[in-house]
């Protein structure tokens, strides 16, 4: 891949999102980063924003074709994502993270990108009979019909990593999912985030699926 990359992010608020900032900015073969956030970037990445090759936009992710301009990049990378119970409904959820990424990726392609990279989550399936799974796995679907030339997907179990909110929930089943089996085991946010910018740096034809034991 030659020197030169444009990539563009959204996601960059949550946890892996926000690693793969900090490596996209680091990242001598990329010169532009492009971020597309839903509320301010947290403090923990002040130390990347003065980066001369980063450009930060604060958008309402409903009007997504209003900025479809910036998507003019050579590769996107996709950590949207909530959950349930910070969307406030299953609308709101599947609003988010199918429709909002699905959005991203339709015009992102329409535009000439040629590699989308995508933060999908372990289990994902379109047939699942669990809800958050199924929406992830027609997510998946639907970015491989769209005509990249390369499409990276990861699939991360639990995500370890300092959040801006408390989960207790999460934060007991990651005590547990330490002794489960390797798959289920939980994967640090950044070498989630290290698994897609070295995916985005080989930049391979076709489509790649990157399993929760794998990274």
């Amino acid at each position: 891949m030659p020197i030169g990359r444009s990539v563009l992010l959204a996601g960059a608020t949550g946890l892996v999102g926000r690693e793969c900032l900090r490596q996209l900015v680091a990242d001598s073969g990329v010169n532009r980063v492009v971020v597309l956030a839903r509320r301010p970037l947290p403090p923990s990445l002040q130390p990347v924003l003065s980066a001369a090759k980063l450009e930060v936009y604060r958008i309402d992710f409903d009007r997504l074709e209003e900025h479809v301009a910036l998507m003019n990049v050579d590769q996107i990378f996709c950590a949207l994502g909530t959950t349930i119970k910070q969307a406030g409904s299953r609308q709101r959820f599947r609003e988010i993270d199918f429709g909002y990424a699905e959005t991203l990726a339709r015009l992102g392609a329409r535009e000439g990108a040629h590699h989308f990279l995508l933060v999908s989550a372990l289990g994902a399936n379109a047939r699942s009979r669990v809800f958050y799974n199924r929406v992830k796995g027609e997510l998946e679907d639907a970015v491989r019909r769209l005509p990249y030339r390369s499409v990276t997907i990861v699939r991360p179990s639990f995500l370890e990593g300092q959040r801006d909110e408390d989960r207790p929930f999460e934060r007991i089943a990651l005590r547990f999912a330490r002794f489960a089996p390797k798959r289920y085991r939980p994967v640090p946010a950044a070498r989630v985030a290290g698994a897609l910018v070295r995916a985005a740096r080989e930049d391979v034809q076709g489509v790649r699926v990157i399993e929760s034991e794998d990274l």
